[in-house]
């Protein structure tokens, strides 16, 4: 987000964008363990910041423009009533954020030149872009969004995408404890990503990764 503080309507959407999409991944996760079985019982927790943020992530997203949730470990999320549903819960939050995002961007194609899509990356929108302050309200919104998705789906802890790959091996070998035991416990995943969320400061690593995995999010709607 400070690269988008030359623009204050692009740093406010993207703010709002972070706090929605925490909000939206954690009431789906818990809405999807429910609804397959994995729930304990109890009524679904709202939205906590205490448990649902992530201060490592929250410095990515105010470096980077992109940041995650509090990490859930695949020990939260039990596999005996069948891989698929564990899988699913791992999943709601990252789709849930990605359908939103497009859910507004679609709205920005229907009411400002759509073709501004075409030559843009998500990376981009994450900066700040020299647009009316309508559309780049808009714009930053859905694109703050559909990056805090995609990033999500990382298959590295503390990002959601690990609980999507462990719960989709039948026997997660010996590398997959490896990257548990360092990038979970010791939180070197998430220095990982804060290291590429800083460097290069020109054009940060995480952008370029978002950017390559969200190409075709924005260019369907121009």
């Amino acid at each position: 987000m400070l690269f988008a503080l030359g623009d204050p309507v692009a740093f406010a959407a993207l703010l709002v964008a972070f706090l929605l999409a925490l909000v939206l991944r954690s009431a789906a996760m818990r809405f999807t363990a429910r609804v397959v079985g994995l729930g304990d019982g109890r009524p679904v927790m709202r939205f906590s910041p205490r448990q649902d943020i992530d201060p490592f992530g929250a410095v990515s997203a105010l470096i980077a423009g992109a940041g995650w949730g509090r990490q859930l470990s695949v020990d939260e999320v039990p596999r005996w009533r069948g891989r698929g549903r564990a899988a699913a819960v791992f999943a709601a939050g990252p789709v849930a954020c990605i359908l939103a995002g497009e859910v507004v961007i679609a709205g920005f194609a229907l009411f400002y030149p759509a073709e501004v899509l075409g030559g843009i990356n998500p990376g981009w929108i994450l900066r700040g872009l020299p647009l009316p302050y309508g559309a780049q309200a808009v714009l930053s919104l859905g694109g703050g969004l559909l990056c805090f998705g995609l990033l999500a789906l990382i298959p590295i802890p503390p990002l959601d995408g690990f609980g999507v790959l462990w719960n989709a091996l039948r026997t997660p070998g010996p590398s997959m404890s490896w990257m548990r035991l360092w990038f979970e416990d010791k939180n070197i995943g998430a220095l990982v990503l804060l290291v590429c969320a800083f460097f290069p400061t020109g054009y940060p690593i995480l952008l370029t990764i978002i950017d390559f995995l969200g190409f075709f999010f924005l260019r369907i709607w121009a």
